[in-house]
Parts: C-alpha cells; structure tokens; sequence
C-alpha cells in the first residue's frame, strides 16, 4: 500500500461459485476499510498456526482469496504448529515472511530480539474494534507491535462415551485408568505447563529446580500417554482413538462438530491463557501490504468468518456483540466471570532458563 485511500465505503462481492472449491456465500461486506489496489501483483508472505484462518470449506469465506480480489496482492500462505516451530524457522532466514501470527510470549521474545517492525495504528481503520482488554497487554504495553486475532484459554477435552465422569484436574492424564487412551503436547511450554499447574508452580519460574521437578512429573506419566501430538489430536479424538486430551478451547469446538461424545472442562488446579497476535517482521519485504492485510482481519465479517471458522474467541467487538455470530455468549469461550478459571500467561523467559527447559524436554523425549 503505497497510499491508504481516505474512503468509508461498502464494497459488495457478488456470490461466486469455484469448482471444487466448496465456499458458496451471496456476499461479502467490507465495511470499514480502507483499501487501494497500489500494490497490485506485489506478494505478501503470511506464517500463520495450521487449520486458522477461514479458507472457504464447508461454505466458509476463504479470507485470502478475497483479500488477493480486493487488493490484487497475491497472499503466499505457510503454516506451523508450534511457536518454537515458528521462532526456529524465522530466526534461519529461510523464507522472508511478512506477517506472523504468534502467541503472546513469543512476541514478547521477538520484540525483545528486535524481530518485529512496528505497526502504525493509524493507519488501520479497523483497530478501535479490538477489545480494550485486549490492549496495552503485558507483551506489547504500547500497541506498537500487535493486532490481537484470537485468545483462548487450555482445557482437557474427554470422549464421554469412553469415560463418563472425570475429576476436572490434569491428573487425568497420569491417571493409569486411562492408561493408552491419553495424549499430551508436543511442544515443551504447553506440556511443562500440565505438570507445573498440578505442582502449583510459576508457570514463568526462574528456578531450576520447579522445571526439574516438573520433568520428573511428566516422566512419571510418560508411559501413560498413548502420544505426544499437536494437530494430531483432532483425528485422534474426533475417532475415538485417544480419549483424553489437553487442548486449546477453540480446537475442542472444532473437534465437537465431528463427535458429539466429546466434552471439555478447565482444570480446577488452573491454565494457560493466551492472546494470538498479527506481527509484522523486522525483515519484511511487503510492510504495506501487510498493514493492508492487518486492517483486513479486523473487518467484521472476515472477523467472523475467522472466529466461526476457528472456533477460538474473538479479541473483536464487532464478532463479541453480534447475536448472529455461531458462537455468540458461548460459555467455553466466553464464561461468566465467576467461571473464568484461575489463569496464568507465558511470558519470555530468560535464555539460560529456556534452554534448560528445552534440554530438559528433548530428555524426556528420549526417555
């Protein structure tokens, strides 16, 4: 975007059928934005989690196809599973990515590393429709560096139909009555977190010894698991092949739509609780684009289609206060407040004590 054109208009788009393509919707409204084709033929490089952006199955908006009619940018979109994955990739200089949709202790870490580029608010005509709870946040207290796309919270979905009645704790998982029917994350912070939150523990600890002593609990319930997944799980539990596992609130929806057994709750002992941001990359080689693409996410529809697509909860009041929206005052994504669980962030933590944790990780992997 050479020049953000100084315009409040509708742009309507005629209902379109693609072969094969499977999204079939009479139209689409933009409402808010303001949008110029400048950059027509220019390539935006977009890192985003697997399985979280509509993409026009089962008669969903596919939000970068319509980003790529709307402006004439060509979106090249590429996906990871984990912020580590994430992190690694980025830091190797492999691709030049424009945008990064981390979650919020990795943009901390970025920021820190000098990894982002700064983000002109001004420039977004969409920015007041994020929540104000959703600003001024731990990681970025200034808005310099974010747009906020989705939050959520961890919980442990279960197969109600394999396991009646659970003790709402992440003891499950080294319960040996579950013996091979329990999964956990493959990635370090998420799984350190299911053992640091039954031993009561900072999941941000300095101590060497709390993540000694959380490595010892996952190893002990090593031999329970049937796996270590990410995205894995949705076929695994949507089968009936595993039965318990800790997830992300958002997938559990996901997951329910395929198998009605399912059931979720939130530890009593506590969980994570984490905010998913758009950055812009320190490196980018489309800064324009992205910011056009950034104001584009905040649109209400496209936010919508994202959060009903997704099944994570929205940072975008547009999406929170329409009762037309799927999952509007869901009580897993948005509970009442004397349902919120006792919660905690990651943050960046030190160096010397990430890789302890990390080293302490691949251990346990090979044990």
């Amino acid at each position: 975007m050479k020049r953000f054109i100084a315009i409040f208009s509708i742009i309507t788009l005629i209902c379109i059928s693609f072969s094969g393509c499977g999204y079939n919707y009479a139209q689409l409204n933009v409402e808010d934005g303001s949008y110029s084709k400048d950059l027509k033929g220019t390539t935006l490089t977009v890192y985003n989690w697997g399985e979280y952006i509509s993409d026009g199955s089962d008669g969903s908006i596919d939000v970068n196809r319509e980003f790529e009619k709307l402006t004439g940018i060509k979106v090249n979109y590429l996906t990871f599973e984990s912020n580590e994955t994430m992190y690694s990739q980025i830091k190797s200089g492999g691709v030049n990515y424009d945008i990064v949709i981390p979650s919020d202790y990795m943009i901390e870490r970025l920021i820190k590393e000098n990894m982002l580029r700064k983000i002109d608010t001004s420039k977004l005509s969409n920015y007041h429709l994020i929540d104000d709870k959703y600003k001024n946040v731990y990681f970025d207290p200034n808005n310099e560096y974010s747009v906020p796309y989705n939050v959520g919270m961890v919980g442990i979905i279960y197969n109600s139909k394999i396991y009646k009645d659970l003790e709402h704790s992440w003891k499950v998982l080294w319960d040996k009555k579950y013996k091979d029917m329990t999964l956990n994350f493959n990635n370090p912070r998420d799984a350190f977190m299911t053992a640091q939150m039954i031993l009561g523990q900072d999941l941000n600890s300095e101590n060497k010894k709390d993540w000694d002593k959380a490595a010892k609990l996952l190893k002990k319930g090593k031999a329970n698991l049937q796996a270590y997944v990410m995205d894995e799980v949705y076929g695994k539990m949507e089968t009936g092949e595993a039965a318990i596992a800790p997830y992300y609130a958002g997938d559990y929806l996901t997951m329910y739509e395929s198998n009605n057994d399912l059931r979720f709750f939130y530890p009593k002992e506590g969980t994570n609780i984490f905010i998913d941001s758009a950055c812009i990359l320190k490196n980018a080689q489309n800064y324009e684009a992205a910011v056009l693409y950034l104001n584009f996410l905040m649109e209400p529809e496209i936010a919508t289609a994202n959060a009903e697509y997704i099944g994570y909860a929205s940072p975008n009041t547009a999406v929170i206060n329409n009762p037309d929206y799927y999952y509007y005052q869901n009580e897993i994504l948005y509970p009442n407040e004397k349902d919120i669980p006792k919660v905690q962030y990651y943050h960046n933590i030190s160096e010397d004590i990430r890789s302890y944790y990390e080293n302490l990780w691949i251990d346990l992997k090979l044990y």
